[in-house]
């Protein structure tokens, strides 16, 4: 069966198929060739997947540095990023340092990505290669007013051209939120993620928290 696609472009709809052995990445730029630009989606999940050229927003990934970590922190304690993602005490300078210095440092193997919106901070992606040949990605939009902006598909996409460069032999992307987040959830649906298997994983109080696995082939979306 075909896969169709189509690419808005400040008013205007282009429409465009996937051949056979092509990724939706690529797929897209041939149809939009003539613009000179790359699109991004808005909804790989649905049928025609849609894409989009955004001429107003720049969304870009660069490495974190120890001069991040104020923002890192202020993000962890904003009440959007503290509903999904459990500490067992509040988030301090000290602890923040402690716990992304070394990957900051290249010392421990999860690497750490600063995106910005416009040349602003915006929030924060970290990945590392598993075993199974996939690349585990989490990711945060810290700053409040952005959420539901569609800065959480644009940024993940933005990785995720990223990772398929830096990890060349890899196959799958990986990613497992709370299965409550039902934001995070559609934001991974929306960049060519599969929903999978639900599982349980132990908190700092003695909880368990049920996540969903979510994977993507690197391949079929990206090239």
């Amino acid at each position: 069966m075909a896969v169709h696609l189509t690419v808005s472009d400040r008013g205007h709809e282009l429409s465009g198929v996937v051949r056979p052995g092509e990724s939706w990445r690529d797929a897209a730029l041939r149809t939009t060739a003539s613009l000179h630009v790359e699109p991004t989606p808005l909804d790989l999940s649905c049928e025609p997947m849609r894409f989009v050229v955004d001429h107003d927003r720049r969304v870009a990934l660069r490495a974190m540095v120890r001069g991040d970590l104020p923002d890192v922190l202020r993000w962890r304690r904003a009440d959007h990023v503290r509903r999904w993602w459990v500490t067992a005490e509040e988030p301090t300078e000290e602890s923040v340092a402690a716990h992304y210095g070394p990957r900051i440092d290249g010392v421990e193997p999860t690497r750490m990505w600063v995106v910005e919106v416009n040349g602003r901070s915006a929030g924060f992606v970290q990945d590392h290669l598993l075993g199974d040949g996939s690349v585990g990605v989490d990711y945060v939009v810290g700053e409040a007013h952005l959420v539901g902006q569609g800065v959480g598909t644009t940024m993940l996409w933005v990785w995720l051209r990223s990772a398929r460069r830096r990890y060349r032999d890899a196959v799958t992307c990986f990613a497992a939120p709370d299965h409550r987040n039902e934001a995070s959830l559609r934001v991974l649906d929306k960049v060519g993620f599969e929903r999978g298997t639900w599982f349980d994983e132990p908190q700092h109080d003695g909880t368990a928290a049920t996540l969903v696995g979510c994977s993507l082939d690197l391949a079929r979306v990206v090239g």
